[in-house]
């Protein structure tokens, strides 16, 4: 058995010792022979090897892993890309900003676009201009083959069966002679690309969505959210399409990693979620004694491998925290588990067949039967992890305002529940200005936060109790009302209030704990998460 020590030892003496591999990437996908005929115009399609260069010799997978670097090497028959005739016909609009993948933005002729990005990536801008030159720069480009390069095709029939937007993504190859990307031709020739639509543009609108009136990125759905109290996530949507992103195993669901598509209801918008970017589904990194090391809890937990048990959810929810704590404080623990119940009847083992078949079928020859029967396997435990999931997002909860004004009104039970509503602040509490209410328990969560950002707005605290959860309220700008009016028999108040000093009113009762300071700081909320 190879020591941690001895391992160590290898791993930096061949970056002291080695340099970056400029000849590192395949030149051309194409699988070469003796009989290969030229590709001409008449040649639909061809057989290719989408990473070749991730093949290896069993005393380096004995360091670095076998991950999927089989799949990457495999053979496979896709199309020809012709750039003109795809989709109708197509035209290069920008190149994409990616600095992992070579990527270019592409429109038909209807006004419909598309995103068009390698299968391979190069993350050697990952790391810094003296770690470029060295032999991090293979290690960390060899990792790539963790990575499952058609696991992408899986997604639509998952994503369709729950009623998820998704894009169907297609894969092609653009010939060592094509010159149709004009001035970019020597970044696109000979490689292997994934075509599939994007969701920007009244154009992008499918024909069934007859309640979407056009799409937002995430940055600019929030700003909209924290804005103005008449726009809203949908979030029990979002928690179906992190359903999903547990059943895949994907890990990297940053904020970034999310469009929205809105639709509005009277004086309401809405945001429904738009997943994207499955570079990371069915990840394999835990074989190879350096990746089992660096994906372990005490390293880097995200990188965490699929397979047919769900194991670590909380290494899948760490790329996500951001955009999950704000939005995914509406829902109770029923909820979740009315979603999973609702998703494991809908993705049958029909369904599920019908994923896999979208594989390549020389990659569904190697993995076809074991990747069914995983996916079943996690089908069938999903509300076990639903409820891991909720408990992990349940133990400390933030619940932001808007630049608007608000009142917020707690009341602690005597069972030791706690009650959070939310409304617009106006003469009259009515239900049709209800924004938010939840019911939080003591051994579910250990801490609520309530901020109320900009607008001058209202809070009240509730309820004469034995115990209660610990509540932190943050007043933020504006001119605030603050009345803590509950009780709790505990020797620890259990409400601390944070605002600046001047310009509120605030009544710390006998529960309140004075946080108030001149430092304006104390309006900060992280509303970009960047």
């Amino acid at each position: 058995m190879i020591s941690f020590r001895a391992a160590c030892i290898f791993l930096f003496s061949l970056v002291l010792s080695g340099c970056a591999d400029n000849t590192f990437f395949q030149e051309d996908a194409l699988v070469q022979s003796g009989t290969t005929p030229a590709i001409t115009p008449a040649t639909d399609s061809v057989w290719v090897t989408v990473g070749g260069h991730y093949n290896r010799n069993a005393f380096y997978y004995i360091f670095w892993g076998k991950h999927n670097r089989q799949l990457w090497a495999t053979p496979v028959k896709v199309p020809v890309f012709r750039l003109h005739k795809v989709a109708g016909g197509l035209k290069v609009v920008k190149r994409g900003g990616g600095y992992q993948s070579t990527s270019f933005q592409l429109q038909d002729g209807d006004g419909r676009l598309y995103a068009f990005r390698t299968l391979d990536k190069d993350p050697v801008h990952v790391l810094s201009d003296f770690w470029q030159k060295t032999f991090v720069t293979n290690v960390v480009r060899d990792q790539t083959s963790a990575a499952n390069p058609f696991a992408a095709l899986v997604v639509p029939p998952l994503a369709e069966a729950l009623r998820i937007w998704h894009s169907n993504p297609r894969l092609y190859y653009v010939s060592s002679n094509d010159t149709s990307f004009g001035e970019f031709a020597p970044l696109v020739q000979g490689k292997v690309f994934m075509l599939e639509e994007k969701f920007k543009t009244p154009a992008d609108i499918p024909a069934n969505e007859n309640n979407t009136i056009g799409f937002l990125d995430s940055d600019e759905a929030f700003r909209l959210r924290f804005s103005s109290n008449r726009y809203h996530f949908e979030q029990r949507e979002f928690a179906k399409a992190r359903l999903l992103d547990l059943l895949l195993g994907d890990w990297d669901r940053h904020k970034g990693q999310w469009d929205w598509a809105v639709s509005k209801k009277g004086e309401e918008t809405y945001f429904r979620p738009i997943p994207k970017d499955r570079d990371q589904v069915f990840l394999k990194m835990n074989d190879g004694l350096i990746p089992f090391i660096a994906s372990s809890k005490i390293m880097v937990r995200k990188f965490y491998s699929f397979s047919e048990k769900f194991g670590d959810v909380q290494a899948l929810l760490i790329n996500a925290r951001f955009i999950d704590e704000r939005l995914l404080h509406e829902l109770s623990k029923e909820a979740w588990l009315q979603l999973a119940g609702q998703a494991q009847a809908a993705l049958t083992d029909q369904v599920i067949a019908a994923a896999v078949r979208q594989l390549p079928e020389p990659i569904r020859k190697k993995i076809g039967k074991e990747l069914e029967a995983s996916l079943q396997t996690r089908r069938n435990n999903l509300p076990e992890a639903a409820e891991i999931m909720y408990s992990i997002l349940a133990k400390e909860v933030t619940i932001p305002g808007t630049d608007q004004e608000e009142q917020f009104i707690v009341n602690r039970h005597p069972d030791g529940k706690t009650q959070v509503r939310i409304f617009r602040r106006t003469s009259i509490m009515s239900p049709e200005q209800q924004l938010y209410n939840r019911v939080f328990s003591a051994d579910e969560t250990k801490i609520i936060r309530l901020y109320g950002l900009a607008g001058d707005d209202e809070f009240v605290v509730e309820g004469f109790v034995n115990n209660a959860i610990p509540i932190e309220i943050y007043g933020g700008l504006g001119e605030d009302k603050i009345s803590e009016r509950s009780s709790v028999k505990s020797w620890k108040k259990k409400t601390s209030i944070f605002d600046t000093e001047r310009g509120n009113s605030i009544i710390f009762g006998s529960e309140g704990r004075d946080r108030t300071t001149r430092d304006v700081r104390v309006h900060a909320y992280d509303r970009e998460g960047n």
